[in-house]
Protein backbone atom coordinates (compact mmCIF):
# COMPACT_ATOMS: atom_id res chain seq x y z
CA UNK A 1 0.00 0.00 0.00
CA UNK A 2 1.33 3.40 -0.92
CA UNK A 3 -0.01 5.38 2.03
CA UNK A 4 -1.97 4.64 5.17
CA UNK A 5 -4.26 7.04 6.97
CA UNK A 6 -6.44 6.89 10.06
CA UNK A 7 -9.76 5.59 8.76
CA UNK A 8 -11.65 7.42 11.52
CA UNK A 9 -11.04 10.74 9.79
CA UNK A 10 -13.47 12.13 7.23
CA UNK A 11 -16.50 10.16 8.35
CA UNK A 12 -18.59 13.33 8.30
CA UNK A 13 -19.07 16.04 5.71
CA UNK A 14 -16.30 18.59 5.50
CA UNK A 15 -17.10 22.25 6.14
CA UNK A 16 -17.07 22.87 2.39
CA UNK A 17 -19.38 19.91 1.69
CA UNK A 18 -21.78 21.12 4.38
CA UNK A 19 -21.84 24.62 2.84
CA UNK A 20 -22.50 23.17 -0.62
CA UNK A 21 -25.32 21.01 0.77
CA UNK A 22 -26.86 24.01 2.57
CA UNK A 23 -26.63 26.16 -0.58
CA UNK A 24 -28.22 23.42 -2.66
CA UNK A 25 -31.08 23.18 -0.14
CA UNK A 26 -31.71 26.94 -0.19
CA UNK A 27 -31.64 27.13 -4.00
CA UNK A 28 -33.99 24.16 -4.23
CA UNK A 29 -36.44 25.72 -1.78
CA UNK A 30 -36.41 28.95 -3.78
CA UNK A 31 -37.09 27.04 -6.97
CA UNK A 32 -33.81 27.96 -8.67
CA UNK A 33 -32.70 24.39 -9.24
CA UNK A 34 -34.46 21.10 -9.85
CA UNK A 35 -32.88 18.33 -7.73
CA UNK A 36 -33.84 15.67 -10.29
CA UNK A 37 -32.18 17.60 -13.10
CA UNK A 38 -29.13 18.17 -10.92
CA UNK A 39 -28.91 14.44 -10.24
CA UNK A 40 -28.96 13.74 -13.99
CA UNK A 41 -26.15 16.23 -14.60
CA UNK A 42 -24.04 14.79 -11.79
CA UNK A 43 -24.64 11.23 -13.01
CA UNK A 44 -23.58 12.23 -16.52
CA UNK A 45 -20.25 13.55 -15.29
CA UNK A 46 -19.77 10.65 -12.87
CA UNK A 47 -20.43 7.80 -15.28
CA UNK A 48 -20.28 9.10 -18.86
CA UNK A 49 -18.24 12.18 -19.77
CA UNK A 50 -15.41 11.94 -17.24
CA UNK A 51 -14.71 8.20 -17.41
CA UNK A 52 -14.60 8.33 -21.22
CA UNK A 53 -11.32 10.23 -20.93
CA UNK A 54 -9.79 7.50 -18.80
CA UNK A 55 -11.17 4.85 -21.15
CA UNK A 56 -9.25 6.43 -24.02
CA UNK A 57 -6.06 6.32 -21.96
CA UNK A 58 -6.59 2.62 -21.18
CA UNK A 59 -7.47 1.70 -24.76
CA UNK A 60 -4.36 3.42 -26.09
CA UNK A 61 -2.24 1.62 -23.50
CA UNK A 62 -3.71 -1.71 -24.61
CA UNK A 63 -2.89 -1.01 -28.26
CA UNK A 64 0.35 0.96 -28.11
CA UNK A 65 3.26 -0.60 -26.17
CA UNK A 66 5.26 2.64 -26.32
CA UNK A 67 2.39 4.58 -24.78
CA UNK A 68 1.98 1.87 -22.14
CA UNK A 69 5.66 2.28 -21.25
CA UNK A 70 5.25 6.07 -21.12
CA UNK A 71 2.36 5.65 -18.66
CA UNK A 72 4.55 3.56 -16.39
CA UNK A 73 7.40 6.05 -16.59
CA UNK A 74 5.38 9.26 -16.11
CA UNK A 75 1.63 8.84 -16.09
CA UNK A 76 0.95 12.55 -15.63
CA UNK A 77 2.78 13.46 -18.82
CA UNK A 78 1.43 10.52 -20.80
CA UNK A 79 -2.16 11.37 -19.86
CA UNK A 80 -1.59 15.07 -20.57
CA UNK A 81 -0.32 14.16 -24.05
CA UNK A 82 -3.90 13.10 -24.86
CA UNK A 83 -5.23 16.45 -23.65
CA UNK A 84 -6.50 15.30 -20.26
CA UNK A 85 -5.14 17.73 -17.69
CA UNK A 86 -6.43 19.86 -14.87
CA UNK A 87 -6.83 20.12 -11.16
CA UNK A 88 -6.63 16.76 -9.37
CA UNK A 89 -4.99 15.30 -12.45
CA UNK A 90 -1.48 16.05 -11.24
CA UNK A 91 0.97 13.48 -9.87
CA UNK A 92 -0.72 10.53 -11.56
CA UNK A 93 0.47 6.93 -11.30
CA UNK A 94 -0.78 4.13 -13.57
CA UNK A 95 -1.33 0.72 -11.96
CA UNK A 96 -1.49 -2.20 -14.36
CA UNK A 97 -3.53 -5.31 -13.58
CA UNK A 98 -2.34 -8.70 -14.76
CA UNK A 99 0.10 -11.52 -13.98
CA UNK A 100 -1.79 -12.44 -10.83
CA UNK A 101 -2.05 -8.87 -9.56
CA UNK A 102 -5.22 -6.80 -9.12
CA UNK A 103 -4.99 -3.17 -8.03
CA UNK A 104 -7.70 -1.24 -6.22
CA UNK A 105 -7.74 2.45 -5.26
CA UNK A 106 -9.17 4.15 -2.19
CA UNK A 107 -8.70 7.45 -0.38
CA UNK A 108 -8.93 6.69 3.32
CA UNK A 109 -8.77 10.31 4.46
CA UNK A 110 -11.29 11.95 2.13
CA UNK A 111 -12.02 11.46 -1.57
CA UNK A 112 -8.92 12.33 -3.62
CA UNK A 113 -9.79 11.27 -7.13
CA UNK A 114 -8.38 11.89 -10.65
CA UNK A 115 -11.14 14.09 -12.06
CA UNK A 116 -9.60 14.72 -15.52
CA UNK A 117 -9.73 11.00 -16.36
CA UNK A 118 -12.60 9.73 -14.20
CA UNK A 119 -14.95 12.67 -13.77
CA UNK A 120 -16.73 13.16 -10.45
CA UNK A 121 -16.12 10.57 -7.72
CA UNK A 122 -19.07 8.24 -7.10
CA UNK A 123 -20.88 8.55 -3.79
CA UNK A 124 -19.71 5.14 -2.59
CA UNK A 125 -16.05 6.09 -3.15
CA UNK A 126 -16.46 8.91 -0.64
CA UNK A 127 -18.31 6.82 1.93
CA UNK A 128 -16.71 5.83 5.23
CA UNK A 129 -17.60 2.11 4.84
CA UNK A 130 -15.78 1.85 1.50
CA UNK A 131 -12.78 3.81 2.74
CA UNK A 132 -12.42 1.52 5.75
CA UNK A 133 -13.28 -1.85 4.23
CA UNK A 134 -11.17 -1.38 1.10
CA UNK A 135 -8.14 -1.43 3.39
CA UNK A 136 -9.30 -4.09 5.84
CA UNK A 137 -11.12 -6.49 3.52
CA UNK A 138 -10.44 -5.71 -0.17
CA UNK A 139 -11.53 -9.15 -1.35
CA UNK A 140 -14.84 -8.73 0.46
CA UNK A 141 -15.36 -5.29 -1.11
CA UNK A 142 -14.71 -6.76 -4.55
CA UNK A 143 -17.25 -9.48 -3.82
CA UNK A 144 -19.78 -6.77 -2.98
CA UNK A 145 -19.16 -5.36 -6.45
CA UNK A 146 -19.68 -8.81 -7.99
CA UNK A 147 -15.98 -9.48 -8.60
CA UNK A 148 -14.63 -12.88 -7.57
CA UNK A 149 -10.90 -13.23 -8.15
CA UNK A 150 -8.86 -16.42 -7.79
CA UNK A 151 -7.51 -16.95 -4.27
CA UNK A 152 -3.95 -16.73 -5.54
CA UNK A 153 -4.50 -13.25 -6.99
CA UNK A 154 -2.52 -10.60 -5.13
CA UNK A 155 -4.90 -7.71 -4.38
CA UNK A 156 -3.01 -4.47 -3.84
CA UNK A 157 -4.78 -1.48 -2.29
CA UNK A 158 -3.41 1.98 -3.08
CA UNK A 159 -4.30 5.03 -1.01
CA UNK A 160 -4.72 8.29 -2.94
CA UNK A 161 -3.67 11.57 -1.38
CA UNK A 162 -3.51 15.20 -2.43
CA UNK A 163 0.03 14.46 -3.63
CA UNK A 164 -0.64 11.31 -5.66
CA UNK A 165 -3.57 9.79 -7.54
CA UNK A 166 -3.93 6.50 -9.30
CA UNK A 167 -5.48 5.14 -12.50
CA UNK A 168 -5.90 1.37 -12.76
CA UNK A 169 -5.23 -0.13 -16.19
CA UNK A 170 -7.52 -3.18 -16.23
CA UNK A 171 -6.64 -6.34 -18.10
CA UNK A 172 -7.63 -6.31 -21.75
CA UNK A 173 -10.52 -8.72 -22.32
CA UNK A 174 -10.00 -11.82 -24.44
CA UNK A 175 -11.52 -11.85 -27.90
CA UNK A 176 -10.62 -8.25 -28.74
CA UNK A 177 -7.77 -8.92 -31.16
CA UNK A 178 -7.88 -6.52 -34.09
CA UNK A 179 -10.22 -4.10 -32.31
CA UNK A 180 -9.86 -0.37 -32.81
CA UNK A 181 -9.05 2.04 -30.01
CA UNK A 182 -12.63 3.30 -30.04
CA UNK A 183 -14.04 -0.23 -29.76
CA UNK A 184 -11.72 -1.05 -26.89
CA UNK A 185 -12.55 2.16 -25.03
CA UNK A 186 -16.20 1.11 -24.98
CA UNK A 187 -15.20 -1.87 -22.80
CA UNK A 188 -13.54 0.25 -20.12
CA UNK A 189 -15.77 1.14 -17.18
CA UNK A 190 -15.22 3.69 -14.45
CA UNK A 191 -15.13 0.95 -11.82
CA UNK A 192 -12.49 -0.99 -13.75
CA UNK A 193 -10.23 2.10 -13.56
CA UNK A 194 -10.74 2.30 -9.78
CA UNK A 195 -10.22 -1.43 -9.43
CA UNK A 196 -13.66 -2.30 -8.10
CA UNK A 197 -14.63 -3.72 -11.49
CA UNK A 198 -13.26 -5.38 -14.60
CA UNK A 199 -13.32 -4.30 -18.20
CA UNK A 200 -16.42 -5.53 -20.00
CA UNK A 201 -16.29 -8.69 -22.05
CA UNK A 202 -17.07 -8.13 -25.77
CA UNK A 203 -20.45 -9.84 -25.47
CA UNK A 204 -21.38 -7.78 -22.39
CA UNK A 205 -20.72 -4.60 -24.35
CA UNK A 206 -23.03 -5.74 -27.12
CA UNK A 207 -20.14 -6.15 -29.54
Amino acid sequence: MAHRHDTDHGSHMSALEARVRALETVLTEKGYIDPAALDVIIDTYETKIGPRNGAKVVAKAWLDPSYRDALQENATEAIASLGFTGRQGEHMVALENGDGVHNMVVCTLCSCYPWPVLGLPPVWYKSAPYRARAVQDPRGVLADFGIALPEETDIRVWDSTAEIRYLVIPERPDGTEGWSEEQLAALVTRDSMIGTGLALAPEAAGA
